[in-house]
């Protein structure tokens, strides 16, 4: 079943910049009144450096003045961006969020283990637990998090709606932390590998990596949105390029099938319910909802067909802005609504 879809902006866009210092400058308009701007909502999925390319998309998306963001849901890298996005717009706009993603990625960079060291992780873990190789639970995402967003100002002042997806250990459940209860720990639980970072214990439950269950949470996000359009960002590849033969090949391919399963599982179920939804009349509030939703659909593969064979552990800059660039690249086409749409 094909969802119903609808461009989301129409118009000319100016070109965007790929400097790597300074944001593209943000274009004005003359908006007519308040009522007139288009409300979106964000699903960010998951998937390491890849998480590059939604810094690409979100930065695009950043200069619309006329685009309002109503609701952001992300697990893992996604979740990552989310809350930067979030932090940036309370503490400084539009340009405030787009300077926090960039300093973020190339600290990001700056501080990642070079290609021996990640050679060195990548055995240390198909043969070793996090409480051998990494007894003091070392996590250089904790440092980067906590110098970059304040939580407490987030939490009491959120721009945006946010879920933040993580799995619980005991029952593999996706648990969703709101605006409200978002702390470091919080984040950190959505990023948490467990093949390379101890369980986050919060109030006494351990989670994992939210891409296990909910990768990008979407279905909490249309059920918390205001807006009828909401824009998912799939940085996963669903294709390989051949069937894998050595190890790592397997490994990365079963890699790509999980943390693609929950969303295109989320997919069906939400085309299910629309197809429900539209045989009877009134229903419920989420049933409404979906008779006007809008589903978008950006994915990184379609714009950087290398992506599969890429490393989601590569964090050389100059792969972080070739990601960066075919982000915004995409998302200038689709707010040009030369994009197809969603197919479920």
């Amino acid at each position: 079943m094909k969802l119903s879809l609808q461009d989301l902006l129409i118009g000319s866009h100016p070109d965007h910049g790929t400097q790597a210092d300074a944001p593209a400058p943000i274009r004005r308009r003359v908006i007519a009144s308040k009522t007139s701007r288009r409300r979106l909502s964000l699903a960010l999925q998951g998937g390491g450096s890849f998480g590059a390319f939604t810094w690409g998309v979100l930065d695009r998306l950043l200069a619309e003045d006329d685009l309002v963001l109503d609701a952001v849901s992300g697990a893992s890298a996604g979740a990552v961006n989310a809350v930067l996005l979030a932090s940036g717009l309370s503490e400084g706009g539009r340009l405030g969020a787009r300077q926090k993603l960039e300093r973020f990625w190339r600290r990001a960079s700056d501080t990642a283990p070079r290609t021996q060291s990640g050679a060195a992780l990548a055995m240390a873990t198909s043969v070793l637990s996090p409480y051998q190789f990494n007894p003091f639970n070392v996590n250089p995402l904790k440092s980067l998090l906590a110098s970059e967003i304040d939580f407490d100002a987030l939490r009491a002042n959120p721009s945006v709606r946010l879920l933040i997806g993580a799995t619980r250990v005991r029952d593999g459940k996706l648990h969703i932390f709101r605006e409200k209860a978002l702390t470091l720990d919080a984040i950190l639980a959505s990023a948490c590998l467990p093949v390379i970072h101890h369980a986050v214990s919060i109030d006494g439950e351990a989670y994992w990596d939210g891409g296990y269950s909910a990768n990008p949470p979407l279905i909490p996000l249309v059920s918390a949105s205001r807006a009828s359009e909401a824009l998912i960002v799939q940085i996963m590849p669903t294709a390989g390029a051949e069937m894998p033969t050595t190890s790592s090949e397997i490994a990365k391919r079963m890699e790509q099938i999980t943390f693609n399963s929950s969303l295109l599982r989320d997919m069906d179920a939400l085309a299910a319910m629309r197809s429900l939804s539209g045989a009877e009349p009134g229903g419920s509030v989420l049933s409404r909802k979906l008779r006007k939703l809008h589903l978008h659909h950006i994915a990184a593969e379609e714009s950087f067909p290398l992506l599969s064979q890429s490393s989601a552990l590569n964090l050389d800059w100059p792969f972080l802005l070739q990601l960066r660039d075919v982000g915004q690249a995409a998302a200038d086409k689709w707010l040009s609504g030369a994009t197809d749409g969603l197919s479920s």
